[in-house]
């Protein structure tokens, strides 16, 4: 193994970037709200009045509720999957019953069998999922990877082990890594080990037989590691290689995540075999006062397509996206700019907005993140990693932790310019069952309106949403604001909303926020964030509802939001859906409400048997 590694530029923070009034561009701004618990999506409205007092461009401020952590496992790299410890009075449990503990595992949300949960790629006609896996236990430890494949990216087949921690350069897990497909069509996989010592390095694996479509047995390089950590950099502080892009002059490239004291960096090598590599001069990217970047994803989009681009991708059309896992708040945060190959430079097209400071992929439960291009289909898809907000006491007793998310397909917001699109992949609609449709539902201040739809466990719902106009002039001649992350969520009240719907509520509406829930063990966090309502837009909102997980999708995925949601009484058939407007002084219209029940997806065990 050679490599070259010069000693890194000394850096000198800057001042933090604050976020920009100029961060969006309508003349409404729509504020989603989930519940950590029950409540699974509050649509509120933040108006600012248009006129010479009020700019066109509004400041937005993105206000949440924080939550210590403790952390499930070692003290550093993507191991560290928040966790907080919840105790109820006098330090107990809250006493699950086995009903309720087997009612949280999802129905069409990829999980393994049993235990704890990076690379996904498509090859020979099957889409493929690498994850970390403990195969020992519901908590973090012991970490190898698993491995499934799917036709579909919905239905899937389990297979055995993909990698173990089985040589002194992986001996203390098997951590994060990428595929990248070479252009004669064989596959490279670069994963982080942490090693006998605990030094985080980089190994090189491939496929045993490139003839297998399933890829099920899998080589590690002689020359392993093939990357340490270079010089200025800390041993744990060196994780997660991204998917290789080519660079001009014919070489890969590929990006990892560290950090020089607070200053979250996103360091380039450059290699011809995936073995040797040169390091090269600067960074790629650096934001101060971000700490350490987990899990960076560099990747390009089309600025006035609608279709995914390869990673190698370049030119006066695209536009790239950096993102960073945040190891210190464990959030996903992106930004959009322009890559300068030749100079290899990412610079942000809003500094002010830049990676760890600005948007966010979502802002609930989701961590870890990783995109892959599909080239079967043409498109982007954004995988996350969803983990848990109730006790490790609970995990343990349920036999499992932790889901993937709905897969996305992910594009450039061409109206916005600023953020991207996230949406679930359409091959989830081939689990839609039934459907109901509710149409022009008034929505009076304070009503509770419930919507007869069976169990409400597995749903898929799209929602348009209209103000009534007169009233809604009249409070914007007052200035309202209305905050659902500090408010409590659907239990505040002001004169705009909140408004929206609540799933896995009881009849008697006992448990339908997170401050009215009946466990005492599990996070009651109300997520919130803002997104763009454009001129001559409805308010429209997807939400798709899987026992334990929600994911909620404003505005054709400006904006998403991923809840865990641990109900004691909402369960099965007492399960159901409302609408409601908790506003003082605004009536609501639910312009168009469909609902379908879903089915479950086939997670099936190895060894395959297609039907």
């Amino acid at each position: 193994m050679d490599t070259t590694t010069p000693d890194l530029p000394l850096l000198n923070p800057t001042q933090r970037a604050q976020i920009s009034k100029n961060r969006l561009l309508p003349i409404k701004i729509l504020a989603i709200s989930l519940s950590g618990l029950l409540l699974i999506s509050l649509i509120t409205l933040s108006i600012t009045r248009s006129g010479p007092k009020h700019p066109p461009n509004p400041k937005v401020v993105i206000e949440s509720v924080p939550i210590a952590g403790v952390s499930r496992g070692p003290p550093e790299g993507v191991s560290e999957k928040t966790f907080r410890r919840f105790s109820g009075v006098g330090g107990e449990s809250f006493p699950w019953t086995n009903a309720m503990l087997s009612w949280q595992r999802t129905g069409f949300h990829f999980q393994p069998e049993k235990n704890w949960m990076n690379g996904p790629l498509f090859y020979k006609g099957w889409y493929h999922l690498f994850y970390q896996y403990n195969p020992n236990g519901a908590v973090w430890g012991d970490i190898v990877w698993g491995h499934s494949v799917s036709r579909d990216l919905i239905n899937w087949f389990h297979l055995p082990l993909a990698m173990i921690a089985d040589n002194w350069y992986d001996s203390n897990g098997v951590w994060t890594g990428s595929a990248t497909l070479l252009r004669d069509g064989s596959i490279v996989m670069l994963y982080t080990g942490s090693t006998n010592e605990t030094v985080q390095v980089q190994n090189l694996a491939f496929p045993t037989d490139h003839s297998d479509p399933l890829l099920i047995k899998w080589t590690k390089h002689p020359s392993n590691p093939v990357l340490l950590p270079p010089p200025g950099i800390h041993f744990k502080d060196f994780r997660d290689p991204t998917t290789a892009w080519l660079a001009p002059n014919g070489n890969w490239r590929i990006t990892i995540g560290s950090k020089v004291n607070k200053t979250g960096i996103s360091l380039v090598y450059e290699t011809s075999d995936f073995v040797n590599y040169k390091l090269l001069d600067g960074l790629l990217h650096a934001v101060p006062g971000t700490g350490m970047w987990e899990c960076v994803d560099f990747f390009p989009v089309s600025v006035d397509g609608d279709d995914g681009l390869e990673t190698s991708t370049n030119g006066p059309n695209v536009k790239h996206v950096m993102k960073a896992s945040l190891d210190d708040n464990k959030h996903d945060y992106y930004a959009i700019g322009t890559y300068d190959e030749e100079k290899n430079i990412w610079t942000p097209d809003n500094p002010e907005v830049d990676v760890g400071i600005g948007i966010r992929y979502d802002y609930g439960k989701f961590y870890a993140s990783k995109t892959f291009y599909d080239q079967n289909k043409g498109r982007r898809i954004l995988w996350g990693w969803i983990g848990e907000t109730d006790s490790e006491h609970a995990d343990v007793a349920k036999g499992w932790a932790s889901v993937q998310s709905v897969p996305r397909v992910i594009l450039f917001d061409k109206k916005t310019k600023i953020n991207v699109l996230q949406w679930p992949v359409e091959e989830v609609e081939s689990l839609r069952l039934k459907s109901k449709e509710f149409d022009k539902v008034e929505l009076k201040a304070g009503s509770v309106v419930p919507l007869n739809v069976g169990k409400a466990t597995q749903l898929d719902i799209t929602a348009e949403f209209e103000v009534d106009k007169k009233a809604l002039e009249g409070v914007l001649e007052a200035d309202v604001g209305y905050n659902c992350s500090t408010s409590g969520g659907s239990a505040g009240r002001s004169a705009l909303g909140p408004f929206g719907l609540l799933v896995l509520a009881n009849e008697s509406s006992a448990e339908q926020t997170a401050v009215s829930s009946k466990a005492n063990d599990v996070g009651k966090q109300v997520y919130g964030s803002y997104v763009p309502v454009l001129e001559g837009e409805r308010l429209t909102v997807r939400i798709l509802v899987d026992h334990s997980i929600v994911e909620s999708y404003a505005q054709g995925g400006r904006t998403c939001i991923t809840a865990r949601v641990y109900p004691t009484h909402a369960i099965d058939e007492a399960a159901q859906l409302f609408l409601f407007n908790n506003a003082t002084e605004v009536n609501v219209t639910a312009t168009s409400v469909k609902i379908w029940q879903m089915k479950s997806a086939d997670i099936l065990p190895y060894p395959i048997k297609e039907q």
